[in-house]
């Protein structure tokens, strides 16, 4: 019997970069009022947790997709898939533009933009399974991650310039065009599968997808990898919304909020170019994620007491690079040791896991910020306390036998 060829083709660049504008897409629309959420509040008249709740539509919406979002994706393929992200992003995102005046509008189009989200974030591990060989993936969850942070800076950095000259509506029409245009770029794009796999085992059978989610809730290292990611992902999200919320209190103008964040995605992006390849290289996952998670509590700390600005640029550099460049290491991690469960479900489960924290924490913020100051800093506090928990149940993990494999 003839042996199953395997090779690699350069088209699969050109499909990642498609894939990476989609979620810079995504991304700009998540984040699009967090750093101008006083301004924001003002012009639509509402109070400044009605700006945060649409950030946190992506994340409630998220918790009730994510199953059926995966089920699409590992059932009916990558065009399909993702194909169904794309267009609601693009439709919505142009929507949300022409709209921009009405709150009751936006908010309609941040929820079909949430629906989106799940089809695009659920596929990276799929997209790399399918398209890149194995010693490649974490580098590609790394990149595709990367394009998540460049969606954030560009929010982050540019809504309060945007916003000063072009007002409300243009700066969403603005982002709406850039949503169309990236989208159908996609769509013509998209392939479903190369002529030939990867490796081998991209060949091999794969579980049904119940019986893969619930091969996966079985395994150990996946329900601490869960963990992890409940209060990682949790606290990004959580500081990401209220970013210009945490400082504030200290005197910080929302142009500089937007800076501070966006160079915490800087180094976001940095870090996300760097550790992944470094563990791909080395074939190590979990040395890389507890390092991540003890390098991340210098830079809360500062970000939490910090008052002057350089310091707190540098704390958030810090943040970003660690917490970010851990989640694509996550997600490589978790298909390697819940293999030969589909790529779409392990990393499904992970991001849901930070949907649902990240809520609480969103919510718990406001709840519990100084009624005198509107200071965030006592959740901050345990923000660091969790993060020192999870490096301790991150040196539980065992090592991935895919990943560390010659």
């Amino acid at each position: 019997m003839k042996s199953q060829p395997y090779q690699v083709y350069r088209y699969r660049w050109l499909i990642l970069a498609a894939f990476m504008l989609l979620n810079v897409i995504i991304q700009i629309h998540w984040v699009a009022l967090a750093s101008i959420t006083t301004e924001s509040a003002e012009y639509y008249a509402v109070s400044p947790l009605s700006i945060g709740f649409l950030s946190m539509i992506y994340m409630l919406v998220y918790i009730v997709m994510c199953i059926p979002a995966s089920y699409v994706i590992d059932t009916y393929g990558l065009r399909i898939g993702i194909g169904a992200g794309a267009l609601l992003a693009g439709c919505f995102g142009f929507l949300k533009g022409i709209y921009a005046a009405d709150y009751t509008m936006v908010t309609v189009s941040q929820l079909g933009l949430a629906v989106a989200q799940p089809f695009i974030l659920n596929a990276y591990t799929k997209l790399a399974a399918r398209w890149f060989p194995l010693g490649e993936r974490a580098t590609v969850s790394g990149l595709a991650s990367l394009a998540q942070y460049v969606g954030i800076i560009v929010a982050l950095g540019a809504s309060p310039f945007l916003f000063t000259s072009k007002g409300m509506e243009g700066m969403l029409m603005v982002y709406g065009l850039v949503s169309l245009a990236g989208s159908a770029l996609f769509l013509v794009v998209i392939r479903e599968r190369p002529p030939t796999p990867p490796e081998a085992d991209e060949s091999e059978e794969r579980y049904p997808f119940f019986m893969g989610l619930g091969h996966i809730l079985r395994l150990r290292d996946m329900r601490l990898t869960i963990v992890l990611f409940f209060i990682g992902l949790g606290i990004f999200n959580a500081v990401t919304t209220w970013i210009e919320q945490i400082l504030a209190p200290r005197g910080i103008t929302a142009e500089q909020a937007g800076i501070i964040g966006a160079l915490m995605m800087v180094g976001g992006i940095i870090g996300a170019s760097i550790l992944p390849v470094l563990s791909d290289r080395m074939r190590k996952r979990r040395p890389f994620l507890v390092g991540a998670m003890i390098a991340m509590v210098p830079g809360l700390f500062g970000l939490a007491f910090g008052t002057r600005f350089w310091l707190i640029l540098l704390s958030s550099f810090v943040l970003g690079f660690f917490i970010m460049s851990a989640g694509p290491i996550g997600f490589q991690y978790s298909a390697e040791v819940s293999h030969p469960a589909p790529e779409s479900i392990s990393q499904g489960v992970l991001l849901l896991a930070g949907q649902i924290s990240g809520v609480i924490f969103i919510l718990g913020m406001d709840a519990f910020r100084s009624a005198d100051t509107g200071s965030m800093t006592p959740f901050l506090v345990l923000f660091m306390v969790l993060v020192v928990l999870n490096a301790f149940l991150g040196l539980r993990l065992r090592e991935s036998k895919i990943g560390g494999r010659a």
